[in-house]
């Protein structure tokens, strides 16, 4: 057949994305939850800038002036600074797809010239979605290329910014840190009560909503929890999480999932309504036009991801290390 004209090769990925919208789709959140639950399913924080030097978020970390008075009474009228944003940069992930020449000719037929165009396209996609999945656990800062992930958001380090705000920099009229990042590096065995005590170190309040709703483990901490849970029949299955293909319990309002992303040794506990995703208008798995390789005879096309990770209320989030399973 030869080789493809850029039209027909256009038409042929325009195809792959729209009349396999839901498979093609489905690609980017095969393995991470994480990413299914809230960049998918459009869970927590969620926000879809248009652009700017910076993603803001606003935060509220204290509370305004007031109290009881009598009627004669000279009341405060003060604004009181109560409300701040963390900054968070732009982080940009990209899956290549590339076609040489040499492998179109060899492509005989209409069916192998479209599956050989497929084929690379998916695994562009398998490739930006393992390069996000695995970077939202990273310990990287504000200025690194890769997600501000969670070991950042939950980073123990005072001094070190986090959204452009140090722990030390934000500090409430009782003394309190609102911006504290919390992570448990007691070397212990996972059990229920590991798991209370993370859920109250980052209790919001006592509300709906005030604590650590969702956990991400290794499979082998979760097994651990799932034969204590089984042994005193404390769990219900996670039927929202099995639907969508993956391993998880519900246990007193927190659903744990397995997730094969996460470091060995860790538990992240995270509190759903502080957060989430950013991700730019245009670059939510966005694709380019194919075009000529610089050099070798092909052609080449990329899938984009520009945004990050953000959070509303580090305090409301906590992680553990060094858990093992017995």
């Amino acid at each position: 057949m030869g080789e493809l004209t850029q039209t027909e090769l256009q038409a042929i990925t325009n195809d792959y994305f729209l009349l396999e919208k839901g498979n093609a789709w489905d690609i980017y959140f095969f393995d991470s939850y994480f990413m299914k639950y809230f960049m998918d399913e459009r869970k927590g924080l969620w926000e879809r800038p248009a652009g700017g030097e910076k993603i803001k978020v606003p935060l509220q970390y204290d509370i305004a002036q007031g109290g009881f008075y009598n009627r004669n009474d000279a009341l405060n009228s003060d604004d009181k600074e109560m409300i701040n944003a963390a900054f968070f940069n732009w982080k940009h992930a990209y899956g290549n797809a590339t076609i040489y020449r040499a492998d179109e000719l060899k492509a005989s037929g209409a069916y192998e010239q479209v599956s050989l165009v497929t084929s690379r396209i998916e695994a562009a996609q398998k490739k930006v979605r393992k390069i996000l999945a695995s970077s939202i656990y990273d310990a990287a800062g504000d200025d690194s290329v890769y997600l501000t992930g969670l070991r950042a958001t939950t980073s123990e380090s005072s001094s070190t910014p986090y959204g452009g705000i140090a722990e030390d920099d934000l500090v409430a009229e009782d003394g309190t840190k609102p911006w504290e990042g919390k992570t448990i590096t007691t070397s212990e065995v996972i059990t229920l009560d590991v798991i209370r005590n993370m859920r109250s170190q980052a209790k919001v309040s006592n509300g709906p909503g005030g604590k650590p709703d969702i956990g991400f483990t290794t499979e082998d901490l979760f097994n651990v929890l799932v034969s204590i849970l089984t042994h005193v029949q404390r769990y219900t299955p996670a039927d929202d999480v099995a639907k969508a293909g993956f391993t998880g319990v519900s246990l007193d309002g927190m659903t744990i999932v397995v997730d094969d992303y996460c470091p060995d040794t860790y538990f992240f506990a995270l509190n759903t309504n502080y957060i989430g995703f950013a991700i730019h208008k245009e670059g939510f798995f966005e694709k380019d036009p194919w075009r000529p390789l610089d050099g070798p005879a092909g052609r080449t096309m990329k899938i984009f991801w520009d945004g990050n990770l953000i959070c509303s209320n580090r305090k409301a989030h906590i992680a553990h290390s060094n858990l093992s399973t017995s």
